[in-house]
């Protein structure tokens, strides 16, 4: 193994990117079920207060962010005849689909405080161990290959398959399950508790399958991948300071705090997802739901503009160019009506625009994305030089750790939008106003679009490109030999 990790890794078959994206599916699908239906499901459902619902997600993703730098570190520095990050991996995947069964199956006749604690404990278990695999597998990456190109590539196959699981779920939910557990004391099939038991089953079924055939399906890199560093006297001292040290490099902090930025405008545009398809739009629930299909394009979109971004273009030019395409394409629609160019709600025209440029703009979200996450790669090889050692795990780690920490500023913003534009509580979308329908767009778009370009300005203070990035890899290639 140490021999191996002294020149490149022989190149990925198609099998292998295949299996490493399918095990993106794990995370799309747990994602999607907790973001869409976990406080619908325990709050008019289950019957628990809302209040204590949103106590124990907030617990939970609290919990589940302080891992990640832990988990990040110690997958660095874990020594095993199976490598680094699959032992992370194979451990994780049977905790996670029983405990996403069991979350969607509740005791029936629960008080308050044990739905309570039974939500609180499953969410922090699911988190934790979604955590103890995602982390490791997105290491990964970088040890896969350390091609400028293929890495772009390798990350387009997991970021099409976590946005197409993740809502493939969603659409079943909404299209297939929902209606078909409608009954007569049930007419709506959201509100039937067998609905989610049934999306627990399939979920925890996908979920095993897709951790075991990425962790199995990349098993045989194993003597390729790189090795930990050596044994060494481990101290909470010598824990903090090489955290640091490998966190200081100027190109993470670039990317450290774009992801800030990015983490505040992706909330604030999700907290007000529904407030402009339900009330800006007008469109009704099925219209919804076709838009969402919508996704599945824009995954295709993505996945096939970001390896050819990075031959063209780049990475960073790619994600600055890329990015502002996207973030000033998504408030377009919105800035089109406030100044009067579009038609009224209700027609054709109005569904099929709004579909056609959310998909693009979706599909250019992803890509950026994938270059987002293929820039964090690169930097791998720069701290080794400086520092001595791979820190793939802590990279991602603090950049996901930041994002759940900043999640619920989103939130707030989205809330503060909400009352800046006096929007009315509790009404229904004939009963809101074009007064108030005007002010929510014309607060909206400004705010958004700051959050989004202060992200991309940030972004061009990364320093690392193709040439350095080939330069890095020739030194320590020397110096491995």
């Amino acid at each position: 193994m140490a021999e191996a990790s002294a020149k490149s890794p022989p190149p990925l078959s198609l099998g292998v990117k295949a299996a490493y994206g399918f095990g993106s599916v794990a995370y799309g699908v747990k994602n999607g079920g907790f973001d869409y239906f976990l406080l619908l499901f325990y709050s008019q459902v289950a019957g628990l207060d809302a209040r204590l619902v949103g106590i124990a997600i907030t617990t939970a993703l609290i919990v589940d962010a302080i891992s990640d730098p832990i988990v990040g570190y110690w997958s660095d520095n874990l020594r095993s005849r199976w490598g680094r990050r699959h032992p992370f991996m194979y451990a994780a995947a049977l905790p996670i689909a029983l405990s996403y069964f069991l979350v969607w199956n509740p005791p029936a006749d629960g008080s308050q405080a044990a739905l309570f604690l039974y939500l609180l404990a499953l969410a922090v278990v699911i988190r934790t161990f979604i955590t103890a695999y995602e982390t490791p597998c997105s290491a990964l990456a970088p040890e896969l290959t350390f091609d400028y190109d293929e890495r772009s590539t390798l990350l387009s196959y997991r970021s099409y398959f976590g946005w197409t699981g993740g809502n493939a779920m969603t659409v079943l939910m909404f299209f297939f399950l929902f209606p078909a557990m409608a009954t007569e004391a049930i007419p709506d099939g959201r509100f039937n508790r067998e609905s989610y038991a049934l999306m627990g089953v399939i979920g925890s079924v996908l979920i095993l399958a897709s951790i075991l055939v990425c962790a199995i399906g990349t098993h045989g890199r194993i003597p390729h991948l790189m090795t930990p560093p050596p044994q060494r006297r481990m101290t909470l001292r010598t824990v903090f300071r090489e955290i640091l040290e490998t966190l200081s490099n100027r190109s993470f902090i670039s990317l450290f705090i774009a992801s800030i930025f990015s983490a505040v405008a992706s909330g604030l545009a999700a907290g007000l997802a529904f407030y402009f398809q339900t009330y800006f739009w007008g469109f009704t629930s099925v219209e919804q739901g076709v838009i969402n299909m919508s996704t599945f394009i824009a995954a295709i979109i993505g996945f096939l503009l970001a390896p050819l971004a990075t031959r063209r273009l780049g990475k960073k030019r790619g994600a600055i160019i890329v990015g502002l395409a996207a973030f000033l394409g998504a408030p377009l629609p919105v800035v089109l009506r406030l100044f009067g160019v579009l038609p009224e709600n209700g027609t054709d025209f109005i569904f099929w625009f709004v579909f056609i440029t959310q998909t693009i703009d979706v599909g250019l979200i992803i890509c950026y994305g994938i270059l987002f996450a293929s820039m964090m790669s690169d930097l791998v090889e720069q701290s080794e030089l400086h520092t001595g050692r791979r820190s793939e795990g802590l990279f991602f780690s603090a950049v996901t750790f930041i994002r759940k920490s900043t999640q619920g500023f989103g939130l707030m913003a989205a809330s503060l939008v909400l009352w800046l534009a006096q929007f009315p509580t509790g009404a229904t979308a004939a009963e809101v106003g074009d007064d108030a329908l005007w002010r929510l767009g014309a607060w909206y778009v400004p705010v958004i679009l700051c959050l989004w370009l202060t992200m991309i300005l940030v972004i061009s203070t990364y320093k690392l490109d193709r040439a350095e990035h080939e330069e890095n890899l020739r030194r320590l290639s020397a110096s491995r030999t």
